[in-house]
């Protein structure tokens, strides 16, 4: 039988606690009802017996505390919620017993934001992690030495595990229990969860925030031009000019600032308000290119894909819907 434990850390997101219990108490039922044998043992543990979450709206009661677990075989860390930074202080005492657990073999898999309480532990120095996307830019800055994968839905490095945002983490969750059951069981769990199995990429829901959180003001001008002329053809060169300096300088201060390149971070101006035009507008597809200012279909197409994960026509099918009108 494998042991799963659930770890419940303060400020946790309480679905990221039910769900894989939920799940993988499912998994047990589906087993036994095709006549076999349940194979796991789920429990929830956490350094105090109780642990209040929201403000004390939620009230989670431990199986285990840390101390009473010898042996486990795959760690959940819930996603955490709030600073944080404060989040990570308060959870302090979870980073020893994963590190000393991971060291005897268990394998250790993070939900969303779990990931920050994950990397704080050094596991995922030199390896590569996946997290929420409107945070990643935080996570890169708290922890530099961790490879952190834009846009994806789940990553795996030595027996270590970790999922995109939000609801992503039910994909990782159906991974594992493909890799602990069977394909079969797998694709059993989604469709009684109703879960798009093998999803590989968060990359269509991600807004891009445009990054200006630091403390470059110049830099900051040159995006806010970048944002209010995105519709022009815009060049490094021209860009640079504007601070007066040269262009490789250039480029080196404002990927230091915004951990985009310059090109990048134009066409992910470009492609969001594209994003936008297709979720609110009748507007074709050249249209929206025009208006974005790209003039070469197959370069707009590449570049919106490479970004979102889908074509121009995906994403408008996918997300902008006509507004029925009752008739009188």
């Amino acid at each position: 039988m494998k042991h799963i434990s659930i770890l419940v850390p303060q400020t946790a997101v309480i679905e990221a606690i039910a769900d894989p219990r939920y799940l993988f108490t499912a998994v047990n039922e589906f087993l036994q009802a095709s006549g076999k044998q349940p194979l796991f043992k789920v429990e929830l543990v956490a350094a105090t017996k109780e642990v209040r979450l929201n403000n004390s709206v939620f009230s989670v009661h431990a199986d285990k505390l840390l101390e009473d677990i010898d042996h486990t075989d795959l760690i959940f860390i819930p996603a955490i919620s709030g600073n944080m930074t404060c989040a990570l202080q308060l959870n302090q005492e979870l980073l020893p017993w994963i590190t000393k657990h991971h060291s005897r073999g268990s394998e250790v898999a993070s939900l969303c934001m779990g990931a920050f309480l994950l990397a704080s532990t050094g596991l995922l120095d030199g390896k590569k992690c996946s997290t929420h996307w409107l945070f990643a830019n935080q996570f890169r800055e708290m922890f530099p030495n961790v490879d952190l994968v834009d846009g994806s839905i789940i990553t795996e490095s030595q027996g270590i595990y970790s999922s995109g945002g939000a609801n992503s983490y039910w994909n990782l969750l159906l991974y594992l229990v493909e890799k602990y059951t069977d394909r079969d069981t797998a694709i059993l769990a989604a469709k009684y969860f109703a879960i798009d199995i093998d999803r590989e990429s968060q990359l269509a829901f991600m807004m891009f925030q445009g990054q200006k959180g630091h403390e470059d003001e110049k830099i900051k001008k040159v995006q806010e031009f970048i944002d209010g002329n995105y519709q022009e053809k815009l060049t490094v060169d021209q860009l640079a000019d504007m601070l007066a300096l040269g262009r490789r300088s250039f480029e080196r201060r404002f990927k230091s600032a915004t951990k985009n390149t310059v090109i990048e971070y134009i066409q992910r101006v470009k492609i969001e308000a594209a994003k936008r035009s297709f979720e609110s507008s009748r507007k074709n597809i050249t249209e929206v290119m025009f208006d974005v200012g790209y003039t070469d279909n197959k370069s707009f197409r590449d570049v919106f894909k490479k970004i979102t994960g889908l074509t121009p026509i995906e994403y408008r099918n996918k997300y902008h819907k006509e507004i029925p009108v009752l008739q009188a």
